[in-house]
C-alpha cells in the first residue's frame, strides 16, 4: 500500500466515475483502475461496487476512504511544517467562503493581502457553508470564511467583523420614502428568501421570527443577485447584507435601501481552520489582516438621490465662488 494509491481511491470517492478520477489525479484510466484493482487484492476486500454506467464505493472502501483522507492530510501537514519553518508567509492557501459573501468581500481585502503577504498563492473556493465544513475538517480546505456560530470542538474560531443587514424594497414599496426603519416595522411582512442550503436564508429566517414577519410563498432564489433583480421588478422586499452593496456593487435606481434603527440584524463573520493544523500561526496573521476591513464598509451607502443633491449643491458654490 502507497500514498498515491490512496490518493487514486479518494479521487474515486470523490468523482464517482473512474475517467474523471483518473483525469483529476493526472493519470490514464486503465492505470488508476489497475491500482485500485491492485489495492483491493493487497486489503483483501471490495472497495468498489462497478456498473455500467456508475461507480460506488462499498461501505469498507467508503470507510478506507475517509481514513485515506486523514493520513494524506496528515503527510501534507508534515510538508507544511518543514516549509513553514523555512518561509512561514510563503507558498499555498486553499480558503473557502460562502457565495453570499465572497464576491462583496474579496474586491476589498485581496488587494491588501497580496501587498502583506506577496509571496503567498491564496486559492479560493466558494462553496456552501456545510461543504467548506467538510472540506475543513478532511483536509481539503485550510481555512474558511463563515457566519457564526459555528460549533466544532475540532475548529478553531476566530471573529472578523459583524456585517449588517439592509432592507431592500422596491422604489414603489409604501417604505420607499422612509431612509430607516424599527425591526417590529417588519411585522407581517412576507420576505423574498434564497432557497435551502444557504446560510443567508436560515439568518434572514432569524431576523423574520424576530420581527414577526415570514417567507413569501412560491419563491426561493438560487443566488443573492436573484433576489436584488427580484426586488428591482418590484416582486417583494428583501434583507441584504451590507457588503453587498458597497462599491464596487453599482447601486440600482430601482431598489431603495432602509437601515435599521437601534442595533441593526447582522451576521458575525469569522475564520475557521483546524486546531491541529501545521499553519495555524499563520492563519492567525492572516485573521489579522482581514479585520483590518474598513469600517466605512458596514456602514449604509449614501443614497443615490442624495448624492445628486449634494453634487448640485457644491457645483453651486462652486458658481458663487
Amino acid at each position: 500500500m502507497n500514498l498515491r494509491d490512496l490518493k487514486y481511491l479518494v479521487a474515486l470517492s470523490d468523482h464517482k466515475h473512474f475517467g474523471r478520477a483518473a483525469a483529476a489525479s493526472f493519470v490514464s484510466q486503465p492505470t488508476l483502475s489497475t491500482q485500485i484493482k491492485k489495492l483491493e487484492e493487497e486489503l483483501g476486500v471490495s472497495l468498489v461496487e462497478r456498473a455500467p454506467r456508475r461507480v460506488m464505493l462499498t461501505p469498507v472502501g467508503r470507510d478506507i476512504a475517509e481514513r485515506a483522507r486523514k493520513v494524506i492530510a496528515d503527510v501534507e501537514q508534515m510538508s507544511e511544517i518543514a516549509r513553514r519553518s523555512q518561509d512561514p508567509e510563503a507558498g499555498s492557501v486553499r480558503l473557502g467562503l460562502f457565495p453570499t459573501l465572497g464576491p462583496y468581500l474579496l474586491p476589498h481585502v485581496v488587494p491588501g493581502l497580496r501587498k502583506r503577504f506577496p509571496r503567498l498563492e491564496l486559492l479560493l473556493v466558494e462553496e456552501k457553508t456545510d461543504q467548506i465544513l467538510a472540506r475543513l475538517r478532511d483536509g481539503r480546505l485550510d481555512a474558511g470564511l463563515l457566519a457564526l456560530p459555528i460549533h466544532d470542538d475540532q475548529l478553531h474560531v476566530e471573529p472578523l467583523f459583524d456585517e449588517p443587514f439592509l432592507l431592500a424594497v422596491p422604489q414603489q414599496h409604501p417604505m420607499a420614502g422612509r431612509d430607516s426603519l424599527d425591526l417590529h416595522d417588519l411585522d407581517d411582512q412576507h420576505l423574498l428568501l434564497l432557497e435551502e442550503g444557504h446560510c443567508l436564508r436560515e439568518q434572514a429566517l432569524d431576523v423574520c421570527r424576530l420581527a414577526g414577519a415570514d417567507e413569501r410563498d412560491g419563491f426561493r432564489a438560487t443566488s443573492l443577485e436573484t433576489l436584488r433583480q427580484m426586488v428591482a421588478s418590484g416582486v417583494g422586499i428583501t434583507l441584504l447584507p451590507m457588503l453587498s452593496v458597497q462599491p464596487p456593487v453599482p447601486p440600482s435606481p430601482d431598489i431603495h435601501l432602509l437601515r435599521f434603527n437601534g442595533e441593526s440584524p447582522h451576521r458575525q463573520i469569522g475564520m475557521l481552520w483546524r486546531r491541529s493544523s501545521a499553519m495555524s500561526e499563520f492563519l492567525m496573521q492572516l485573521a489579522l489582516e482581514l479585520r483590518k476591513l474598513p469600517a466605512s464598509l458596514l456602514q449604509p451607502p449614501r443614497p443615490v438621490a442624495e448624492k445628486r443633491r449634494s453634487a448640485r449643491g457644491s457645483q453651486g458654490r462652486d458658481r458663487v465662488d
